[in-house]
């Protein structure tokens, strides 16, 4: 069992830069800008993600095609998104990942993960956790970019357009069963 996070009013807004990887040409620094903020209320997340501010920043980079990047990307923890759910959406659980559309007339959005619940899926899955926290990244842009999921052609069109994009940071497809 892990000790309590910090989560709460706190931000971290990214890592030092002696955390930050340096990457090759292979990478070019222009695939990693992005204007999303990225808050990081729960510190746990650096134990369970290596490199998670870059993670993000790619993640959110890959879906420049659709159009539409979040304002905010926030790690926080199961406690936060199970008040914001239920305060939103009227489910008193916490769930992985929430998307909150701008208000009219503004671009971004904000997608906001809890941590326990994004472990705990990762670990059941048997994959790792950046490579599901990338995915719900992922998931959340499509969703702030109009993308659904809630009709069988709506899912599976949506599904392709996160497999599509993870395959392009090198994460397999969540959606094929493992053998």
């Amino acid at each position: 069992m892990e000790p309590p996070g910090s989560c709460g009013h706190a931000h971290e807004t990214g890592m030092t830069s002696e955390e930050e990887p340096h990457f090759s040409e292979a990478f070019p620094s222009h695939l990693f800008e992005t204007q999303s903020e990225i808050l990081i209320e729960d510190k746990r997340w650096h134990r369970h993600v290596p490199r998670v501010t870059t993670l993000i920043q790619r993640a959110v980079a890959q879906c420049a095609d659709t159009g539409h990047q979040p304002g905010s990307v926030v790690l926080s923890c199961d406690r936060v998104v199970k008040r914001l759910n239920g305060i939103h959406r009227g489910k008193h659980r916490p769930t992985n990942v929430l998307t909150f559309d701008p208000p009219p007339g503004f671009p971004g959005g904000d997608i906001i993960l809890a941590l326990e619940t994004v472990v705990r899926e990762a670990h059941r899955a048997k994959k790792p956790v950046g490579d599901h926290l990338a995915h719900l990244i992922i998931h959340g842009n499509l969703h702030l970019a109009g993308y659904d999921h809630h009709h069988p052609g709506e899912a599976r069109t949506m599904e392709m357009q996160e497999s599509l994009l993870l395959s392009r940071l090198g994460i397999s497809n969540p959606w094929k069963p493992r053998s």
